[in-house]
């Protein structure tokens, strides 16, 4: 594990939360406490604890003497937690800063120290909750889709639904014996009986509104449309309580009665997208049936409105997923389910689905999926449908037809990032650096921007100028400018970087460099109270 300093001035950007904590660590971090916050972070998915790194923003490298005999320190906490725990140290030219890399608890396993079980509370370390030790060890219980629901028989199950998954997996699989099967051995075949009996998935997915409202009533789907953002009647509801197989097609054509088209000219040709894709919204719904918790007794609710729709499950996120590693971290909550959606090839045995959502939405110039409003009890989640910038759309066809490539996933993920000024996440550095190789991207001042290609193919290059900022000679100009004006009492490093804020403290340094080997500039004096003067010529007068 190598955390580079680029690296690190990335990760002293992000806010601090349950998954990463800034440390000054000047003066003896007591060992205990290192330990109860190794806890904390393993209990809440895990993270990284950095020392050596001011807390608030803007966060600057000083330094730390902490844990000197690095190999020690993870002797002690392993043989505390029995949970390997990475450390490693980076010598910045500010200061030693030392990185510890927390993973995440085992699955239905919380740890604990000294008889609590650590969590975070704001800016404290707290034990865990009742219901919060509850949520844990329930994720060890077994697949709910996969148990039998002991009163249910085959008169429970739609045989019209039946029917329809046994097409489905027919077309999929290229399996022509799948259409000789009896009912029984079918089910029996994809797991959804056990020793004959009906299990929940069966329920789920086949079962009748009679068969539902006896023995799982909880997994009805409620469709809501409101004409108007702040509208808080209905104007439209329908409830389906029978299984998935029954509804799906219904649901999504409901949602289609509203789905205007967006029509943009694109020479001689007319592009139309529609509001609310098929294939998002499908995925979607997918995720909701298949990754709920059926343990709880609310419904899914789906609610559709002129320009978004949200989708509200019972039950938040399955163990170890998070908004922010959905897109490549598994786990599906149920897997009996999830295993039928696959050999009908409505999604990927292993996947969440969300990365085909998030892609699609970028395809489209909208606004990513939303997933805000999720919490320990549910999960939230927003759809977009207004597309922002069409010519993003043009670009990236253009681009593609013209290098001969073709984009994955995580490319349109990682270019929505860029176009919308957004953060990007560790797992998107190597396939920038391909981008930025293809000419689609630029790194300019530490950070990713979208190309002068993209600017010139939009016709704003105005835009560009302004987002790539002054240009290496420009900024030269403005530090010797400050450095001319302040002649007489010299210039400190941290009001030159202040000329320049959008610089890093060791870019402006380069800068300065510069000047004093073009005989511009002088320095007096050494570390924090070095300042910069004009340099005088032979003559006595400031050089130009």
């Amino acid at each position: 594990m190598h955390t580079t300093i680029e690296q690190l001035h990335a990760l002293m950007t992000t806010e601090e939360s349950e998954h990463i904590e800034f440390k000054k660590a000047t003066i003896q971090f007591d060992s205990d406490k290192l330990t109860r916050y190794c806890v904390a972070m393993a209990n809440e998915g895990g993270g990284k604890i950095v020392f050596g790194v001011s807390d608030k923003k803007p966060r600057k490298v000083i330094g730390t003497m902490e844990y000197p005999n690095i190999e020690k320190t993870k002797k002690q906490l392993l043989d505390r937690l029995h949970l390997r725990i990475d450390i490693e140290e980076i010598a910045h030219p500010d200061g030693r800063v030392v990185i510890i890399h927390v993973p995440s608890r085992p699955i239905g396993r919380p740890m604990e120290y000294h008889g609590a079980y650590w969590m975070r509370s704001g800016e404290s370390l707290v034990p865990m909750t009742p219901e919060k030790l509850q949520q844990i060890f329930a994720e060890a219980e077994p697949d709910f889709s996969a148990q039998v629901c002991k009163k249910a028989n085959f008169d429970d199950l739609e045989p019209n639904a039946i029917e329809l998954f046994r097409e489905k997996w027919r077309k999929r699989s290229g399996n022509q014996g799948l259409s000789m099967l009896s009912t029984r051995q079918l089910l029996e075949d994809a797991e959804l009986t056990v020793d004959g009996e009906i299990t929940n998935a069966a329920l789920i997915l086949f079962g009748t509104r009679k068969g539902l409202g006896r023995y799982l009533a909880q997994s009805e789907v409620v469709f809501e449309y409101r004409s108007s953002e702040t509208s808080l009647a209905f104007q439209q509801r329908k409830e389906y309580r029978e299984g998935f197989f029954s509804y799906q097609d219904d649901l999504w054509q409901t949602i289609n009665l509203r789905n205007d088209n967006h029509q943009y000219q694109d020479g001689l040709f007319m592009l139309s997208i529609p509001t609310f894709s098929e294939s998002v919204i499908r995925e979607a719904i997918l995720n909701a049936v298949s990754h709920r918790d059926y343990r709880l007794a609310g419904s899914v609710f789906i609610r559709q409105y002129p320009k978004r729709i949200e989708l509200i499950s019972p039950g938040g996120f399955p163990p170890g997923i998070t908004a922010e590693n959905i897109l490549w971290k598994q786990y599906p909550r149920n897997r009996r389910i999830a295993e039928v959606f696959s050999k009908c090839g409505l999604v990927e045995r292993s996947g969440q689905g969300a990365n085909r959502m998030f892609e699609q939405c970028a395809r489209e110039s909208k606004l990513p999926p939303d997933f805000s409003g999720t919490d320990d009890y549910q999960v939230f989640l927003t759809l977009y449908g207004e597309v922002r910038d069409i010519n993003f759309l043009k670009f990236l066809e253009k681009i593609g037809l013209e290098k001969q490539v073709s984009f994955d996933s995580s490319d349109f993920i990682l270019l929505d990032l860029i176009n919308r000024d957004m953060q990007q996440p560790q797992w998107a550095r190597q396939r920038a650096s391909i981008l930025r190789k293809l000419g689609i991207i630029e790194y300019v001042n530490k950070k990713y921007m979208l190309s002068r290609k993209f600017y010139e193919f939009a016709d704003k290059r105005g835009a560009y100028t302004r987002k790539r900022g002054l240009d290496r000679n420009t900024n030269k100009q403005l530090l010797l400018q400050h450095i001319h004006d302040n002649k007489k009492s010299g210039s400190k490093l941290r009001d030159l970087h202040d000329v320049l804020p959008t610089l890093t403290k060791h870019q402006v340094q380069k800068l300065l460099a510069e000047l004093k080997r073009e005989n511009l500039v002088n320095i007096s004096g050494k570390t924090s109270s070095a300042k910069w003067f004009p340099r005088q010529t032979a003559n006595g007068k400031e050089s130009a």
